[in-house]
């Protein structure tokens, strides 16, 4: 015959406690000891975060070197991209303030490709009025040129409109306003 009823129920009581005993000592045994110090996470986290290497620097962090460079990008529509969205990571270029690497130089279908990862219209979510965009090849046609031609054969890349600008001017066809 089976156990009573009154004798389930006590084993299940008594299951229940034991259970409840491992689950609290595994809690225990694996709350790592600066859990809770500040609140509900792991205290020690700040410490191995402030470890971390630095990877990225501003653009002021790269202006210190490329002067020349730096007066055109504050002068352009560029100013607000940091350099390391076109340039790559400062860290893959500057070590403890020396040069310890050379960041790759974008040439050719390159220069548009990276120009095209923002001023594309086949952005839907950018409007007109936020970036200029273009839609290559329609754009090269506008403008006559060879639909080989990368956008840094008529664009400065780091002030778009510099070049256009100057053309305008020596051509007689700047705007007056």
């Amino acid at each position: 015959m089976g156990l009573s009823y009154k004798m389930r129920l006590i084993l299940v009581c008594i299951s229940i406690i034991v259970m409840a005993g491992i689950g609290f000592l595994f809690k225990n045994l694996l709350t790592p000891d600066s859990f809770g110090v500040y609140g509900y996470y792991r205290a020690d986290a700040i410490k191995e975060a402030v470890e971390v290497p630095i990877r990225h620097g501003t653009n002021d962090s790269c202006f210190k070197c490329h002067a020349f460079e730096a007066k055109i990008h504050k002068a352009g529509l560029h100013k607000t991209i940091s350099c390391e969205f076109c340039h790559g990571t400062y860290a893959d270029h500057v070590t403890d303030g020396k040069k310890t690497g050379t960041l790759p130089v974008k040439t050719g279908d390159q220069i548009t490709s990276l120009c095209l990862r923002c001023h594309n219209t086949e952005i839907k979510a950018r409007s007109e009025k936020v970036i200029k965009t273009v839609a290559i090849p329609d754009h090269l046609r506008d403008q006559h040129v060879k639909l080989t031609h990368n956008c840094s054969q008529c664009h400065n890349v780091h002030a778009p409109l510099k070049y256009i600008n100057r053309a305008k001017q020596i051509t007689g066809l700047m705007e007056k306003g």
